[in-house]
């Protein structure tokens, strides 16, 4: 793979400096050879994944209860009117 550092400071829209471009071009090319010698690595019959362990979210079971009577919603709410939520107006 042949990846020029001006490309792809160019494609990013950034300006580097010769040391930068000295440094950042060693490092580049570090990563690309690790990324080559992973390419040499058998992977027949591996699947593909986004992550190593299995993901699955942990959530209740959605089942129906009572909810808060307005009286006890609003009970420590520091500005209430009787039956609302009081909030500071932010639109003038």
């Amino acid at each position: 793979m042949n990846i020029s550092l001006e490309h792809l400071s160019r494609l990013a829209r950034l300006a580097l400096t010769e040391e930068e471009k000295s440094r950042y071009g060693n490092q580049l090319d570090n990563i690309l050879q690790y990324v080559e010698k992973l390419n040499e690595l058998d992977t027949t019959g591996i699947e593909p994944t986004s992550h190593v362990l299995s993901i699955s979210n942990v959530t209740r079971e959605d089942i129906s209860r009572p909810s808060l009577c307005r009286e006890d919603a609003l009970m420590n709410a520091p500005d209430k009117t009787d039956a609302f939520y009081r909030v500071p107006k932010i639109i003038e």
